[in-house]
């Protein structure tokens, strides 16, 4: 649901009742990811997408349902053997499907409106529903765990106490997912599983070093949807006009940036493209100790070994030195600044994914990877 916060807030703004079909969980091959949705407003508008297409005309049908009769569904859509062409995922996987009625008169519905209001804003938010109950409350929980409304009527509020724990735990890597917990655990009773939906902000990308190749970075760190800050001790360098794609274009030295900043978060990237000395060590020295998820460094392997020495000397330890990605990017090959810039970000992407970054042809790995959420209790 959050994933149209924007047109959703609207919607609420404008008094409209809607249904959303949100996808809780992926099995196997599926174009979209946990968090993905579609809605439908009673006048039948339709907005976003669940699956890519393979799945939306059934989807629909069943927010149009949801809207009428007031009540939660989950569903579960895969592939059909038979009819290629019966409602089914053609990739083969399996995704499963919360579609909630959000409707004007609906005692929850202003738990919601806060939820979208805040995504809409730019805020940290998670939202927290039953996938086992009809009636679809709604918790919204922020980053420091305070929490309003109820994942269910009928729910004990130790229960929401301990969904909003978790959804503050989701909330710091910016996750969405299932939480399902055992027999016995923390959630015995009701509900038996949780939806747990999250809105963070954009991701950092920190680039160091105001050269050719952090202008091609920045623009595919953009792309990709970073907040894209470029670094540089140099004032002649570190220009708006040299990097048009940047959020932040700051002219200081990156070991001082980096202590001043308070948002970091372990869904920040540091590149260090310095190749200097004076600037690389003491930036490495800080970032390499923070909970940080990528850190990495250009430079030949020559300069990667003198670079590790020094960094030695400056009192890391090897675990400290087994997080730095230098020679920085995957091996594509390329040459000129935008191919570097592209193998940067794919390994940016495979480190935050999971991936090999070997070729999928032969390599027998699932092109669509599950992102774990493991059941806590």
């Amino acid at each position: 649901m959050l994933d149209l916060a924007e047109d959703l807030h609207r919607w609420c703004a404008e008094g409209r009742d809607f249904a959303v079909a949100t996808v809780a969980a992926v099995h196997g091959s599926a174009p979209r990811q946990p968090g993905a949705a579609l809605a439908v407003d009673a006048a039948g508008t339709a907005i976003g997408s669940v699956s890519g297409g393979c799945v939306e005309g059934a989807v629909y049908e069943l927010c149009r349902e949801a809207l009428e009769s007031g009540s939660a569904r989950r569903e579960r859509f895969g592939y059909s053997d038979e009819d290629a062409f019966a409602v089914g995922l053609t990739c083969g996987g399996v995704i499963e499907v919360l579609i909630t009625p959000v409707r004007a008169a609906d005692p929850w519905r202003g738990g919601y409106e806060a939820a979208l209001s805040a995504a809409a804003g730019g805020e940290a938010v998670a939202l927290v529903r039953s996938l086992s109950d009809a009636e679809p409350g709604a918790l919204l929980v922020r980053p420091d765990g305070a929490f309003s409304g109820s994942v269910g009527a009928a729910t004990a509020p130790a229960t929401d106490r301990r969904a909003a724990d978790e959804a503050a735990a989701f909330l710091a890597t910016g996750r969405t997912g299932v939480l399902t917990p055992v027999a016995d655990g923390a959630y015995c009773g009701r509900p038996a599983e949780l939806l747990i939906e999250t809105s963070v902000p954009p991701p950092r990308l920190i680039v160091f070093g105001a050269i050719d190749f952090a202008a091609a970075l920045a623009r595919v760190g953009k792309f990709l949807g970073h907040h894209v800050t470029v670094c540089d001790a140099r004032p002649v360098f570190a220009t708006r006009a040299r990097f048009p794609d940047a959020d932040e274009v700051v002219v200081d030295w990156p070991h001082r940036y980096l202590d001043g900043q308070r948002h970091l978060d372990p869904r920040t990237a540091v590149c260090v493209l310095t190749h200097d000395e004076k600037f690389d060590i003491p930036l490495l020295v800080r970032a390499l100790r923070l909970p940080l998820a990528y850190v990495g460094a250009m430079g030949s392997h020559r300069t990667h070994h003198a670079r590790l020495a020094r960094l030695r000397a400056a009192g890391l330890g090897e675990a400290e030195l087994s997080r730095l990605r230098s020679p920085i990017g995957l091996d594509l090959g390329g040459r000129t600044p935008e191919e570097t810039a592209l193998s940067i970000a794919a390994e940016i992407v495979a480190v935050r994914r999971g991936g090999s970054g070997a070729p999928l042809r032969g390599a027998g790995v699932p092109i669509h990877r599950a992102v774990a959420v493991g059941a806590r209790c």
